[in-house]
């Protein structure tokens, strides 16, 4: 790839984090869906596949989870420059919302219009979050391995039900997949 095309790529991976980034409210469980729907879908710069693995690496990594996606999906589609442009465009639009906030903030905190319409973005947020439990659980049985689907329900089943940490099943989850690969490598 010749110096302007790479710089051009960069551009459009700072501008489409940034403008992911700018127009999601909910945390990074709303964000998944949309980088996946843009870099996998839009872009074509990653495969269904390898969404599904950066969103589980990005789920399991310590910090949050729209940031660890970033450096995952910057990294994976531009290397290091990649991830630190992703890291800048998916922090910096909640820090200038949250620094234009502040100096707003006893009139937005008092405001009944303000507390409405937050109300009615949870409403929204609780609608993409499920479109991407949906979409992600439709992807683990695309895979056609037990497995994952085995997985996939006894995570749900320990935390939905019997309220067993998540970072427990994710660590328990991690050594089953672990020793999966090693058992499928080995045979």
């Amino acid at each position: 790839m010749d110096k302007d095309n790479k710089e051009r790529k960069y551009l459009k991976l700072f501008l489409t984090t940034f403008e992911i980034s700018a127009f999601t409210f909910g945390g990074g469980y709303v964000i998944i869906p949309l980088m996946r729907k843009t870099f996998v879908g839009k872009l074509g710069w990653i495969e269904d596949n390898e969404m599904l693995d950066l969103t589980a690496i990005a789920q399991s990594a310590p910090g949050p989870i729209a940031v660890n996606a970033a450096i995952l999906v910057g990294f994976k589609t531009g290397g290091i420059p990649g991830a630190l442009l992703a890291i800048l465009g998916a922090v910096l639009p909640p820090f200038i919302i949250i620094s234009i906030i502040s100096f707003f903030y006893q009139a937005f905190r008092d405001n009944k219009y303000v507390s409405l319409v937050m109300s009615g973005m949870s409403a929204g947020v609780a609608a993409v979050v499920i479109d991407a439990v949906i979409s992600m659980a439709a992807d683990v049985f695309k895979l056609k391995k037990v497995l994952p689907v085995i997985m996939m329900f006894i995570a749900f089943i320990l935390v939905q039900f019997f309220d067993v940490n998540i970072i427990l099943v994710i660590i328990a989850a991690g050594i089953v997949g672990y020793i999966d690969y090693k058992a499928r490598r080995k045979g």
